[in-house]
């Protein structure tokens, strides 16, 4: 029998609240993930977990949901995820409608264990917004700001586990003082290239902190969503700015199919305006994992040296 699409739609709802309660009665029958004195701690992308990793130390099992190249804003969690997110003791997340696919879910495992969006403590005033007034999410292109998630996650992390405190807080402090040099080599790095080169040109607008933060223009075929579409008049739009502004060089991201770019460098080459790929930034997921990309530090790092190689 074929049901109408409204009752389809009540059915998938229904069996995911269905699956969410299995899942949950399963975990309540394990034995306690803490016994071994082990925080069990599940964390949506790779920038969230490498700050719980490095605050946490041994005292902390992180298990990151988003591996390299995955695009968090289309992100759908799967059964496994959920088992995942069950057993765990302490979920971070980005926030800030990062992962806007998982909203739901996560709102609902805060009504029973600690979930904490580490963008949450960030200074509303600092924030980019759009022109319908929703935040920009890619916080952590500001690394300053994104010190500010470090010491959510050490508070939420003391909250959870007292007897460690000063052991988070010393790692913390060292990570902390790792994020400065960091801050201080990229405005020192992005100062390098001529002001009329520094132009930063990529597949959808994550970069906006970084631009403002290291006075770099930014500009993006896309929103800050990649669940937002492109046409052809954003593209000739981007040609036109390559074009008047000799801009040499574009940039693909990891987590974002290259084609919207590609058409971007054919556009420019249609009008006699020759333009290269300066190569891949990490945008919305970090590297492979025992890369140096496979860090935070690593990623800023190799996407700062990036752009400075292409646009000096």
């Amino acid at each position: 029998m074929k049901y109408p699409g409204k009752i389809r739609r009540a059915f998938a709802f229904l069996f995911l609240i269905l699956a969410m309660a299995t899942v949950s009665a399963c975990g309540k029958t394990q034995a306690d993930p803490s016994q071994d004195g082990v925080i069990q701690v599940v964390a949506t992308t790779g920038m969230v977990a490498d700050i719980v990793r490095e605050v946490g130390g041994d005292r902390v099992r992180v298990t990151s949901l988003m591996g390299p190249g995955v695009d968090p804003h289309l992100y759908k969690a799967t059964q496994g995820d959920m088992a995942k997110l069950d057993q765990a003791e302490l979920i971070f997340y980005n926030g800030l409608h990062l992962e806007g696919k998982m909203d739901k879910i996560l709102k609902r495992m805060g009504r029973i264990k600690p979930v904490v969006p580490v963008a949450e403590k960030i200074d509303p005033k600092r924030l980019i917004r759009t022109e319908d007034g929703q935040p920009d999410p890619h916080v952590w292109f500001d690394v300053q700001l994104w010190i500010t998630a470090v010491e959510t996650v050490r508070d939420h992390l003391i909250q959870a586990d007292p007897g460690r405190k000063a052991d988070y807080e010393a790692r913390a402090a060292a990570y902390i003082g790792e994020l400065e040099d960091l801050d201080r080599y990229v405005r020192k790095q992005i100062a390098s290239i001529p002001k009329k080169r520094r132009v930063l040109v990529t597949a959808h607008d994550a970069f906006g902190y970084f631009g403002r933060a290291y006075d770099i223009q930014v500009v993006g075929l896309q929103g800050i969503n990649t669940a937002s579409e492109y046409g052809l008049s954003d593209v000739q739009q981007l040609v036109n700015l390559l074009t008047e502004r000799k801009i040499k060089a574009v940039f693909i991201e990891s987590s974002v199919p290259k084609r919207s770019i590609e058409a971007v460098v054919k556009g420019a080459a249609a009008k006699g305006h020759r333009v290269s790929i300066g190569g891949e930034l990490y945008s919305d997921a970090l590297g492979e994992a025992g890369t140096p990309e496979g860090t935070y530090v690593g990623m800023i790092r190799h996407n700062v040296d990036t752009i400075v190689s292409a646009l000096k």
